[in-house]
């Protein structure tokens, strides 16, 4: 049986409301129909989405897709610019469950600088993860999406924010914070995964999102777990006593040409991640782990353009500024 799932930040997906310039309803329709077509083309059973901006665009992308979607799922913890994470899905959304405080212990103790300077504590994530189960065939699913403290820092102030610090000092303090705010998230998730998997017979489960960070970064190492048995490790093929907890990053078996989501100033990242359970590696007959096909689609639209760290910049591009990442398994 296959099983295929896909990730995608889709990028201020945004509805229109009737009252908005003319260009701007086309350039919006523009979108729903690339980002339609091209879920349509690789058919996954699930996709998350990040950057969605409520129920009404996920509910026009839905009609986009022509009915091929019937199920959807959309976290309640949207970020100050009210973009969250979602789910489509071809089968059945059995359960659903949203996350967003940060569970207690000193790696989640966090304080962020207010518009006066001060500090104030900050005890959940940027926007909710969200969780669902799914069955298709003999299988059943966790898949929990999320999306990460950005990297691109913005300075409060006592009327809003400013992406230009006061001085050095400032953006020193801020750059430190929204490390530690993006490691307390992957913390976060890292532990509502530990309860799901540990200790546990048969759980599959797949985190996938925007982690705002390569996979070589330690915000996404915490996520999966023990060390020591990494696809493209000696180790990965051996039975180890940490494979009840771990999960696996599948960037590895993307192609090294094709190995980023993202173009950041002429420099291509691999944000955009697929990490999952033993379960969807299990043994082949010559007791080596199956591997499912892994692909940064870059060329959803022609070739990924390089961004700044301006969000104006691109307020009028259609396609996103993230390639979908997808794996299809082979159970």
């Amino acid at each position: 049986m296959a099983f295929k799932v896909m990730t995608w930040n889709v990028e201020n997906l945004f509805r229109r409301d009737s009252e908005s310039p003319p260009e701007e309803l086309q350039e919006y329709q523009q979108k729903l129909t690339l980002l339609a077509g091209f879920i349509n083309s690789q058919a996954p059973d699930v996709a998350a989405f990040q950057e969605v901006g409520g129920e009404e665009p996920l509910l026009d992308l839905q009609q986009a897709l022509g009915g091929t979607y019937p199920h959807r799922a959309v976290s309640a913890f949207p970020d100050r610019r009210g973009i969250r994470v979602a789910f489509l899905s071809k089968v059945p959304v059995e359960e659903t469950m949203d996350f967003v405080d940060f569970p207690p212990g000193p790696a989640l103790d966090l304080k962020n600088l207010t518009g006066s300077g001060e500090s104030e504590p900050v005890t959940r994530m940027s926007r909710g993860a969200l969780l669902i189960r799914v069955t298709k065939g003999n299988l059943t699913a966790t898949l929990i999406t999320a999306h990460l403290k950005s990297k691109l820092l913005s300075f409060p102030r006592a009327h809003g924010s400013s992406f230009q610090p006061r001085d050095e000092n400032e953006r020193t303090q801020v750059a430190g914070i929204a490390l530690h705010r993006r490691a307390a998230e992957a913390a976060t998730l890292r532990l509502h995964i530990n309860a799901i998997l540990q200790d546990n017979n048969h759980s599959p489960l797949v985190l996938l999102g925007d982690f705002n960070d390569v996979p070589e970064a330690q915000t996404s190492l915490l996520l999966t777990g023990p060390p020591g048995s990494e696809i493209d490790t000696r180790g990965f093929n051996r039975p180890d006593k940490g494979d009840d907890v771990r999960l696996f990053n599948l960037a590895p078996l993307i192609a090294l040409e094709r190995r980023f989501s993202r173009v950041h100033y002429g420099r291509g990242e691999l944000l955009d991640q697929i990490l999952v359970s033993e379960e969807f590696l299990p043994p082949g007959p010559d007791n080596h782990r199956q591997l499912p096909e892994v692909d940064s689609h870059v060329d959803f639209a022609e070739a990924l353009r390089s961004v700044r760290d301006d969000p104006g910049e691109r307020r009028r591009d259609v396609a996103p500024d993230h390639a979908p990442v997808s794996a299809q398994f082979d159970l």
